[in-house]
């Protein structure tokens, strides 16, 4: 069986719950504070995201954020009305088409390899996959709220394929999405769930777990005896923790015998690729025809002044050189936060990440051993960087993200700051000559806030590592870089960051992205650390970023 969540319909076009709760937050901003929501329009932006999480914190009325209520609880508030609810998610669902992932599990579904689907989406888009596949929509049986008294006697009579919306479906008369909504989840399909998971496995994809009727189900099953028989796999994006409620259910579905694993991947349409390239017996023709019909890119090719400007220049500076491997090493340690502190408290200077493989560092082989002997060394290797491990937030990714700003600190004297999104760079000496081209674009390269003079900031850029056309990429944002920032007046220094800002149209825009880019491009290598033993990062970057070209036939 599969399970999911709203993250397997997001390359279909449907917004997931963390967009749709920005969205809700959104409205209330614009409706209690009576702004214009232009002004609050760009979502990308953390300044903007700040002034709406704090207008939300401020009313006192909302969980936290990121609690697993919390789209609950902002989606009754934006929409109290069940009416304007089911209006509001049809809206959303409109348009949509089924993804690479969805075709390849209505493939799965065609050669039996995939029985029963359960979803909390509201989205068609399993069912649009399978009529695809199948050439109609008659062999696909679907069980939404209105029709839950169904799921039973489907299951039972083993009538493959079976769709289950446990939430509903956007057609249907009742849509589950609140706060009380969610934990009445309708008992016939409560325990459809419960009896078909000590029947078969389950794989839950694009889901986080945020349901506590849902997870409740989960934790009832995973306590009787026979369990998931072919076991519990929970797929999941990048390397942050799950939520508290998943890590949970797999130590007690594995305490109880369950093969249960957390499972990291890139998203939905991968990881159901990966499936299907191997496996034989999939017909392929509905994927094959998918991969046609689809807009076909490639890689621009290098401007060489003759074909005019490019159409979007982007701000990613290809990384030419990377490291292939760092030094691992296996002992008793815990998580990364023990694996930093060892550090810290030995005084050496490594740069540290923690992963299944065991410790990964860079650094002379001396102040490695000397931060982690106290914890048992049985192993001192080379550990290979592959590159699939780069294709997301990997422990592998952090690492050489880590590298890179420290190198790039180092080779030009400059301040880092670790973020969790992404690195902070600021000079060290603004007054230094060779800021001079940067002090010619922006002015002034240093100040204070003037609401909260106890707030400086310095012109910089922010950074951080992302994967795309099988490469690896180094993105950069000019931008002001604050010191003394405290709860009190972060407000004030976001305002001030999205002024300085404002004026940063196309030719100025391009000349900070130029600057940043010429300037990394000084140091043929750049060492993280600079050592002369051990293991050190190198790396280089292209001076030319990523950019694109008009499409011709």
């Amino acid at each position: 069986m599969w399970f999911l969540g709203a993250g397997a319909s997001a390359s279909g076009g449907v917004p997931t719950a963390w967009d749709m709760i920005w969205e809700f937050k959104r409205r209330l901003f614009v409706s209690q504070r009576k702004v214009s929501p232009k002004s609050v329009a760009d979502l990308s932006n953390p300044g903007v995201r700040n002034r709406l999480q704090e207008h939300v914190t401020s009313s006192g009325s909302f969980p936290p954020e990121g609690a697993p209520e919390e789209y609950a609880a902002l989606f009754e508030a934006v929409f109290p009305a069940e009416s304007d609810r089911t209006a509001y998610i049809e809206t959303q669902v409109r348009g949509a088409m089924p993804s690479y992932g969805h075709l390849s599990l209505a493939a799965l579904m065609k050669a039996r390899q995939a029985r029963i689907v359960w979803t909390t989406n509201f989205d068609p888009l399993v069912a649009d996959a399978c009529a695809r596949v199948y050439g109609g929509t008659g062999p696909l049986s679907s069980v939404d709220l209105d029709r839950s008294h169904l799921a039973a006697d489907l299951i039972s009579n083993e009538r493959w394929p079976i769709e289950l919306k446990i939430h509903g479906d956007f057609r249907s008369r009742r849509l589950k999405n609140t706060s009380d909504e969610l934990r009445e989840q309708d008992q016939a399909l409560r325990k459809a769930l419960v009896a078909a998971c000590r029947r078969f496995g389950l794989i839950v994809v694009g889901y986080s777990g945020r349901d506590e009727s849902v997870m409740d189900t989960l934790d009832e099953v995973v306590a009787e005896p026979g369990a998931f028989p072919a076991g519990l796999f929970w797929l999941h994006r990048g390397r942050s923790s799950p939520l508290p409620r998943v890590g949970a259910l797999l130590r007690n579905a594995a305490s109880a015998g369950v093969e249960a694993a957390l499972v990291r991947v890139e998203n939905f349409d991968e990881v159901a690729r990966d499936l299907i390239r191997g496996m034989d017996s999939i017909d392929t023709t509905s994927l094959d025809a998918f991969a046609e019909e689809r807009r076909v890119w490639t890689a621009a090719p290098r401007t060489d002044g003759s074909r005019g400007w490019p159409i979007v220049r982007l701000n990613g500076l290809l990384v030419s050189a990377m490291p292939t491997a760092c030094r691992k090493v296996g002992c008793t340690i815990g998580g990364f936060r023990e694996v930093r502190e060892a550090a810290e408290k030995a005084e050496v200077d490594v740069l540290v990440a923690r992963t299944t493989a065991g410790v990964l560092a860079f650094g002379s082989d001396a102040d490695v051993r000397k931060a982690y002997e106290p914890f048992g060394i049985t192993e001192f290797d080379l550990h290979t960087i592959e590159t699939k491990r780069l294709r997301y937030d990997s422990g592998e990714r952090g690492l050489l993200r880590d590298a890179l700003s420290r190198g790039l600190a180092r080779e030009f004297q400059m301040d880092v700051s670790r973020r969790r999104n992404g690195d902070l760079l600021a000079p060290a000496d603004p007054a230094h000559a060779r800021w001079k081209d940067l002090r010619t674009i922006v002015r002034n390269l240093t100040g204070r806030v003037s609401a909260h003079p106890e707030v400086t900031w310095r012109e910089g850029v922010s950074i951080r590592l992302e994967w795309a056309n099988d490469r690896l990429w180094l993105l950069i944002e000019p931008r002001p870089v604050f010191d003394g920032l405290a709860d009190e007046n972060r407000a004030a220094a976001s305002d001030f960051s999205r002024e300085r800002s404002v004026d940063r149209y196309n030719r100025k825009a391009n000349d900070l992205i130029d600057f940043w880019a010429r300037l990394f491009d000084e140091v043929p290598e750049i060492r993280a650390l600079g050592i002369a033993d051990g293991v050190d990062a190198l790396f280089s970057l292209d001076e030319r970023t990523a950019f694109s070209w008009r499409s011709r036939p």
